[in-house]
Parts: structure tokens; C-alpha cells; sequence
């Protein structure tokens, strides 16, 4: 298992460790990670084979975001999220951005619950686009939220039973998913081709048939939908 580390350019070296269990198709993986984060202006500086070992590669390096797969030895099952969120205990605030193949909405919900600080929570599959990777992790290290798009369907299907959630259109349960994607109004008006306005209307309606507080900063409105979504 391997970890990737980078840094931004013009900022002091940081790592970002990358836990990655071990067969060969996530070797393979890790290769085109780290080939893609390098293109990117980012510097690989870590490898890491187990939780305890991701842990001291944080409090070492001090990274900007930690990239971590959710399934590390010895079990592969949950080791890399258990890493994970006690690495944000031991840093609050550390961003972390977790890889699983499969939507896992209980560890989605644990990592919402898991404090402040950058969050995300990607598919694999993700990975094999690098536009959509790099923002994702370029969002997290940066204090936001990039949640997969099967996580945020499963997490509405979820509240499908919900009054509130039932008495949204269809129109604010787009833009609700990709608010809780971690997108702004800017890229939610841009993906629904409506304007910036109407965006800002929709989000206001949402918020108020959930009974949330309203606000300008994009990333307190993400992580209020989030965390509503994730009770």
C-alpha cells in the first residue's frame, strides 16, 4: 500500500499521505495517482502501508489534505476511514478526502459528523478523471467539501420519506445535490443552465423548508446540507 504527498506550488513542501491497499489494480492506481498529482504542480512525498504508519506520516509531515482509502490492512474493511477520522482527532481541521468502491453511507455520515476542516468522499471510479479528481482534491485541501454524486443520491433516497425533503421541487432537489456536492452557485447555475440568480432563489427556498440557517459562505451552506442530509 502507497501513499501520495503533495504541496502547492510556491508553498513550503507538504505532504499529503495516501493510504492504498495493496493488490495489484490499486498499485496500478497509485501509479496514475501519483503521475496525475505530480502534472498537477503537486510533489509525491510519502508511502504509507497501514493506518498506525498514516498517522505518523501526518503528525510528521503535516499535510494540506490526506487522501485515504477506506479498506487498509489488516482486515480491509474499515481501516483506512478509522485512520482517518483519528487523524482529524489528533489535527482538527485536517482536511481528508476518503476513496471506496462502493457508497458506504455510514461511513459518509461518520465522516460528515468527524468535525470541521475540508472533507470529501469519493468513488474510485473518480479517479479516472483528472479534471474532476484534481478539483475535488484542490477543494478539500482548501477547506471545502467534494462529495461523490452516488453518495449525496443515496443520502436523498435515504430522506425520500422526510416532509422536508419531500416538499422540495424538482428543480431544488437538483440544486440541493449539487450544493451537497460542494459546488457553488457559479457551477450549479453553469451545470443547470439557469442563471446565478435563480440558483441563489432555489438555495433559499431549500434552506427554508429544512429549517437551516442561510448563509453567504458556500462552504457553512455545503456543510449544513451535509449535515442535515447525514442525520
Amino acid at each position: 500500500m502507497h501513499a501520495a504527498a503533495g504541496c502547492w506550488p510556491g508553498r513550503p513542501p507538504r505532504s499529503w499521505p495516501t493510504a492504498w491497499s495493496p493488490s495489484r489494480c490499486l498499485f496500478l492506481l497509485r501509479d496514475g495517482l501519483t503521475r496525475m498529482l505530480e502534472a498537477n504542480g503537486l510533489q509525491v512525498a510519502a508511502a504509507v502501508d497501514n493506518g498506525a504508519d498514516l498517522l505518523s506520516a501526518v503528525a510528521e509531515q503535516q499535510p494540506d489534505v490526506a487522501i485515504v482509502d477506506v479498506r487498509l490492512p489488516p482486515t480491509f474493511t474499515d481501516e483506512g476511514l478509522r485512520a482517518a477520522l483519528a487523524a482529524r482527532r489528533a489535527r482538527p481541521g485536517l482536511p481528508v478526502l476518503v476513496l471506496s468502491q462502493y457508497v458506504e453511507q455510514l461511513y459518509a455520515r461518520e465522516l460528515l459528523a468527524s468535525g470541521s476542516g475540508g472533507i470529501g468522499y469519493l468513488l474510485k471510479d473518480r479517479v479516472l478523471d483528472s479534471g474532476q479528481f484534481n478539483d475535488a482534491v484542490r477543494r478539500v485541501a482548501a477547506g471545502g467539501t467534494a462529495m461523490d454524486p452516488e453518495v449525496i443520491a443515496r443520502l436523498l433516497a435515504r430522506g425520500d420519506g422526510d416532509g422536508a425533503l419531500g416538499a422540495i421541487s424538482p428543480r431544488e432537489r437538483e440544486v440541493l445535490g449539487l450544493m451537497a456536492e460542494g459546488r457553488s452557485n457559479a457551477a450549479i447555475a453553469q451545470r443547470l443552465v439557469i442563471t446565478e440568480r435563480a440558483v441563489a432563489k432555489h438555495t433559499a427556498s431549500i434552506f427554508l423548508r429544512l429549517g437551516l440557517q442561510p448563509s453567504d459562505d458556500d462552504n457553512r451552506r455545503v456543510l449544513a446540507v451535509l449535515a442535515y442530509l447525514g442525520q
